[in-house]
């Protein structure tokens, strides 16, 4: 009897310590995180880490925040019907914009209609388009105008069904458009669907994530000069989406769902937290950033980090939503 009383105990305690907590994590945000904007998603960091770029919503404007005076500035409010998907900053202080030219459908926005646009940083500027459409996101160098897609059949009608490849090329300011293009990986199938992530290792190597069936992902690296693919999240939960490469290359952020897999909750993409994952090809250094998914209906997601690896900034988002969907642009001081 006494054993038995002491496992329900047991199970108890484990139980306790397993359940959510109630309430919004924005009313208990650490001393090192602060509310940026009450409203966007999709942040990104500018060449300088002087200001943080972000979209208000999905299919809408890009802007941008000063993060000295706070002042923030619409970059896409002269375009009537802008329905853009995210904003990031070319090294020369000019804009890349990712999203269809008009919002028509959710699905055909995200997927068949997605395109690149160059928005110079001059004021009043429309964005111009790149001729190039993609997959999701980009990666963009810090330090050169190389850029990194990815493309399927959605985009391509030339690519067999279910493939995917990832691409890099350069952005020509003159034209405007895309020299050098280069495929430099292919999947042959919805086994694992490509997307650019980070450039780092002077832009020798490219973190790029793999979507797998049955809501898995995981995280890779290529080295562009030799091919040589290696895998940096076996065996860690079950979905890992990189996100934000740190200075010099060694760590990179992930969207994780490890801690509700040891947890027993529900894992995929609407249960995740922010990482901190070393690039050493074992997956062994994984370290937590987030707790938001501590809290019932709740996650971190989409960070960056600064070039002098000071900051981070990510979105508050909801695990109901779609990935992406976001409530509010935070910052948070790194050690």
């Amino acid at each position: 009897m006494r054993n038995l009383i002491s496992c329900l105990l047991v199970f108890a305690a484990l139980a306790a310590a397993q359940s959510r907590k109630s309430g919004s994590p924005l009313d208990a945000l650490p001393p090192n995180v602060e509310m940026l904007t009450h409203f966007g998603e999709r942040a990104d960091f500018s060449p300088a880490n002087d200001a943080v770029a972000f979209m208000a919503k999905s299919f809408g404007d890009a802007f941008t925040i000063d993060l000295q005076t706070r002042a923030i500035r619409c970059l896409t409010c002269n375009v009537p019907g802008a329905a853009f998907l995210r904003v990031m900053h070319l090294t020369t202080g000019d804009y890349l914009l990712i999203g269809p030219e008009r919002f028509t459908t959710l699905h055909d926005g995200r997927h068949r209609d997605n395109e690149l646009w160059l928005l110079r940083r001059k004021p009043g500027a429309t964005p111009e388009r790149l001729d190039q459409k993609m997959s999701e996101g980009a990666a963009l160098s810090k330090q050169s105008l190389k850029v990194a897609f990815a493309q399927t059949s959605s985009q391509n009608p030339d690519l067999p069904k279910g493939s995917s490849r990832l691409i890099t090329a350069e952005v020509d300011l003159a034209r405007p458009g895309l020299r050098n293009v280069k495929v430099v990986h292919s999947s042959p199938s919805s086994e694992c669907t490509l997307e650019a992530q980070d450039f780092f290792d002077n832009d020798r190597k490219l973190t790029f994530t793999c979507y797998e069936p049955q809501n898995r992902a995981s995280v890779y690296v290529i080295d562009l000069e030799s091919g040589r693919i290696t895998p940096q999240s076996a065996s860690i939960g079950a979905y890992n989406e990189v996100e934000g490469i740190f200075p010099g290359g060694l760590h990179t952020c992930v969207e994780s769902d490890q801690h509700a897999q040891r947890a027993g909750w529900e894992g995929g993409f609407r249960n995740i937290d922010v990482w901190k994952l070393r690039l050493d090809g074992t997956g062994k250094q994984f370290e937590r950033l987030t707790f938001f998914n501590d809290y019932e209906g709740w996650k971190a997601s989409n960070p960056v980090i600064s070039t002098d690896g000071r900051f981070m900034a990510f979105q508050a988002a909801k695990t109901a939503d779609e990935a992406g969907v976001g409530y509010g642009i935070l910052l948070q001081r790194l050690r």
